[in-house]
């Protein structure tokens, strides 16, 4: 069942009791849902989530309900905290989750679960494919968010990442450069090991740009998709094996440069 909910309330009421004539749905998965992260209203001007199903609205509240009992139904994997800087920390993502909510939910996100952990606002610096899994930064501060986040734009930050495509790909810092979506567009790849008996190449990517995926969508380019993957290549029960496995950047922050390995990678390391 997927459903928009969208009212102005005409009387004092909490916010479940509002949304449940209009919606035909049960209080209890209201609730459910508004704790997910699929309810919002405005709040200062701004438009947040609603999470408080008690929360009295006053006459002319306006409030909008995102139902997708499928989307409602996911059991996220829990993300690993790899270290905590206080101004940003560093996770790592697993296989499946979302970096950052959608109006439908933020359950099944990054920034939602090391918002929980934490007790910490959160704050995105940088996406990584649902699909993939790896390091991603997490601000706790806006200021923490803008210096951080110029470290991608800027390409002053060191990503490099590992994943095993189809095919025996013979490398050693071949550079590939095939423009994406009309803008420029670097990675530099290099062969890790290269297996005949499941005829796939573990390989090394290293990253100038940060396109939309880029990684898959330029080895798929040169005739060696990642294996897993659904939408350049073929899907398969393993999943994208897609890893991003080191950062390394001068923390604005911090004043010091610092660096930040994944040690114990998902299988892309067999």
């Amino acid at each position: 069942m997927r459903k928009q909910i969208d009212i102005t309330v005409d009387s004092a009421q909490t916010a479940v009791d509002a949304l449940a004539p209009a919606s035909g749905l049960p209080k209890q998965r209201i609730k459910d849902a508004m704790a997910k992260g699929a309810c919002w209203w405005l709040q200062k001007g701004k438009r947040v989530r609603l999470r408080k199903a008690k929360r009295e609205l006053q006459p002319g509240t306006r409030i909008e309900l995102f139902y997708d009992d499928t989307v409602l139904a996911r059991e996220p994997e829990t993300p690993t905290l790899i270290e905590d800087k206080g101004r940003y920390s560093v996770w790592n993502k697993p296989h499946g989750l979302l970096s950052q909510g959608s109006q439908w939910g933020d359950h099944c996100s990054l920034l939602r679960l090391a918002e929980l952990q934490l007790n910490r606002s959160c704050f995105l610096v940088h996406r990584l494919d649902a699909d993939a899994a790896g390091l991603m930064l997490v601000a706790h501060d806006g200021k923490a968010a803008a210096a951080l986040s110029t470290l991608f734009s800027s390409r002053a930050m060191t990503k490099i990442y590992r994943a095993r495509v189809t095919g025996q790909l013979l490398a050693q810092d071949t550079k590939i450069d095939a423009p994406i979506d009309g803008k420029a567009s670097v990675s530099h790849v290099k062969t890790i090991n290269v297996d005949s008996e499941t005829n796939t190449t573990l390989v090394e990517v290293k990253i100038d740009t940060g396109r939309k995926h880029q990684i898959r969508r330029h080895l798929a380019e040169v005739g060696h998709p990642i294996v897993g993957d659904r939408l350049y290549g073929t899907k398969a029960p393993s999943g994208l094996q897609l890893v991003a496995k080191y950062l390394a950047f001068d923390c604005p922050l911090q004043k010091h440069p610092v660096r930040f390995t994944l040690k114990c990678e998902p299988s892309v390391n067999n």
